[in-house]
């Protein structure tokens, strides 16, 4: 008997996205070779028991992969096939083979308790998956994980690190993502409806054999004193997954935040997913939210393209401000992650529903992008280094970031309220720059408004953890903004919103000051109405910042 044990044990807990994740039960799976049939069931204690014949398993072999029809699946939309999807996988990851839906199935995955855990190629076809979220036993258990077989480790020895330190003294059996915390130091202290006293200070950063770090992706923090600091090595081989059309029946629990984590997480570095489908069918008038159909965390080097998404209906609670406030709800999370893509995905509902939240929250990244993406919202709640759009359609949320390094967007087309906003519950903090070019900004979607450019707020009255940048360049060239309907009184769109209405002379005082811009550069930026861009409606805010033109 070859007994394997699979701990599907993460933690994943990284704000509004990905909250309420703590994933997943250990789970035992036994497989035994004995001279009986092949089948799989459920032992007394909930294992999953595993038996294939000796003929079948040289079968297999032979052919180098299974189907989930080969441990019992039917398709046929209404038994539930989740036991025998799980046992093809424990099996295929055994033995190293890749795993293929059938054409023309219907796979039926109910509420129970189950995981089917990826480690080798998978190709789900033109298969149906129905995911049915009105009964379920664990919200937070993951219906796929992608996952390493390799394991992680702790580190010892590194008691700091500086920010964009190039060098780790640290000998490691290959390249590796390194996760590093300080619990003593707080950060991201969010304000407003959802505050909350912040996240403990940590980074992730990819590291060679020999230490060197990755400087694409750089230390972004001074640890003057690290609690914790582990190693996940880095796969080699990519593993890709392709073709799905999968469709979530909603929940109807209650309108508050018990984020369901009914998904595909990838937990693996070096994954392609690649012309997958996810649909919603049955939302009503309240439901759970959701944390990413798509979760992608505590890895690096992930591709998603050629997919298409939907964005979940927006519901409201009551924050911890004891106020009402919308949820937000996601068919993509992204968390402690780098290098990270989107390419040619969009998703089924229009990207400019107001009734539908943004499709995608991440927190902890670096090297984020979207290519040729039609999407509801790009966000980076607590903070992405580097972030690309380009070649993409951004709807009613349009940009919302804070974070560091370089935001680019070019050859795009955005529909949002402003064209990059700075989220002012983490301080509208960018400290780098941002390079915008060959863009179309429609405010509003075209609704009649007076556009800015770079929204967000900051009173200076906030501690956040962390000192507040806004960029210090910003390059503007080849804009065209549509604000051909405005209201009456319309002076033009402003470059930056009004950050600090009461900030209007000298005898403010901010008691954690705001660095501003330090220069604009506009090249070639024209307007429906024919009016010029003005700073600000409260020039006294930017009064330094040096506006340069050809």
């Amino acid at each position: 008997m070859i007994r394997y044990a699979l701990l599907l044990l993460f933690l994943f807990s990284c704000g509004i996205a990905i909250q309420a994740q703590t994933q997943s039960p250990s789970e035992n799976i036994v497989i035994t070779s004995l001279k009986k049939k092949t089948r799989v069931r459920v032992g007394e204690n909930g294992a999953l028991e595993i038996n294939v014949s000796p003929r079948d398993s040289r079968k297999f072999k032979a052919k180098g992969w299974v189907r989930y029809r080969d441990f019992g699946a039917k398709g046929n939309g209404k038994t539930d096939d989740m036991e025998a999807i799980a046992a093809t996988h424990a099996f295929a990851n055994e033995q190293g083979l890749s795993v293929k839906a059938d054409d023309g199935a219907t796979y039926y995955i109910s509420g129970n308790e189950r995981t089917a855990v990826i480690q080798t190629d998978t190709d789900f076809g033109t298969a149906a998956f129905i995911i049915d979220d009105t009964e379920v036993q664990n919200r937070t258990a993951s219906v796929f994980l992608v996952s390493s077989s390799l394991q992680p480790f702790k580190l010892d020895g590194i008691s700091t690190l500086k920010k964009n330190q190039e060098k780790v003294d640290v000998a490691l059996p290959g390249p590796c993502l390194i996760t590093v915390t300080n619990s003593n130091v707080k950060h991201y202290i969010r304000f407003g409806l959802n505050q909350d006293n912040g996240s403990s200070q940590t980074d992730i950063f990819v590291v060679d054999k020999n230490g060197r770090v990755d400087m694409d992706a750089p230390i972004i923090w001074d640890f003057d004193q690290i609690t914790d600091i582990s190693a996940l090595p880095i796969d080699e081989k990519t593993l890709t997954i392709s073709g799905g059309r999968f469709t979530t029946i909603a929940n109807k629990a209650e309108s508050k935040y018990t984020y369901y984590s009914r998904n595909i997480a990838i937990r693996r570095s070096n994954v392609v997913v690649d012309g997958l489908e996810h649909r919603v069918t049955g939302e009503g008038d309240h439901g759970a939210p959701y944390g990413g159909f798509i979760n992608i965390g505590d890895c690096a080097y992930v591709t998603v393209k050629n997919t298409i998404l939907t964005g979940h209906k927006t519901y409201t609670t009551i924050g911890s401000a004891g106020k009402p406030v919308s949820m937000g709800s996601y068919d993509i999370s992204v968390g402690r992650a780098l290098n990270v893509s989107f390419v040619n995905c969009s998703q089924t509902n229009d990207i400019n529903d107001r009734t539908y939240w943004g499709i995608l929250g991440s927190n902890y990244c670096k090297n984020l992008l979207y290519d040729r993406c039609t999407f509801s919202r790009f966000d980076a709640h607590k903070g992405v280094a580097n972030a690309t759009i380009r070649n993409s359609t951004l709807g009613h949320m349009g940009i919302n970031a804070i974070g560091s390094g370089t935001l680019t967007v070019e050859n795009s087309t955005i529909r949002g309220r402003s064209l990059v906003n700075l989220r002012s519950d983490y301080g509208s903090t960018w400290q780098g720059e941002f390079i915008i070019r060959n863009c179309v900004f429609v405010p509003q979607n075209g609704r009649p408004t007076s556009p800015v450019l770079i929204s967000g707020s900051y009173s200076g009255k906030h501690d956040f953890g962390y000192t507040c940048y806004m960029p210090e360049r910003i390059t503007i060239e080849n804009l065209h903004i549509d604000d051909s309907h405005h209201p009456e009184d319309y002076q033009g769109p402003a470059i930056f919103a009004n950050f600090n209405p009461q900030l209007t002379d000298d005898s403010y005082r901010e008691e954690f000051p705001y660095i501003k811009t330090r220069e604009v550069m506009l090249s070639n930026v024209s307007t429906a109405s024919g009016k010029p861009l003005r700073i600000s409606e409260n020039p006294f805010l930017f009064k330094e910042v040096k506006v340069l033109t050809p």
